[in-house]
């Protein structure tokens, strides 16, 4: 292991992994954001706009879709510190295998719930 007081590129190396791990966390963050934004118009809007008599799924799917832009704010941002303490032992962070496995199959889940939405209405 290099010392990063007596190599600057490591000292380098490390000041670019915390700049995108930081970039990488507020790309979680506008995720999430944009998955609040989603879930607002499938659980409100569009019910609205489309004048169904039966507005309940699309409320569903919309607090479903808010849960998940939280999940993804808040794996952004246990991701961020986990690699911030990984890097202050001078090792490389391994993924966080469950949570993004739940993460996908969340995401996979949603996009059924859409389609079944688009589908039978």
């Amino acid at each position: 292991m290099v010392d990063a007081e007596q190599d600057p590129r490591a000292t380098d190396a490390t000041r670019r992994t915390r700049l995108a791990n930081e970039r990488t966390e507020l790309a979680w963050w506008r995720t999430g954001m944009t998955v609040f934004a989603l879930a607002l118009a499938v659980g409100r809007v569009i019910p609205e706009l489309a004048d169904t008599a039966r507005q309940w799924p699309y409320v569903v799917a919309g607090v479903i879709f808010a849960v998940y832009g939280v999940a993804l704010i808040v794996y952004g941002s246990i991701r961020r510190r986990t690699v911030e303490r990984v890097l202050e032992r001078g090792e490389f962070p391994d993924p966080l295998g469950a949570a993004q496995t739940a993460l996908v199959a969340g995401g996979i889940l949603l996009g059924v719930l859409t389609v079944i939405l688009v589908v039978l209405d």
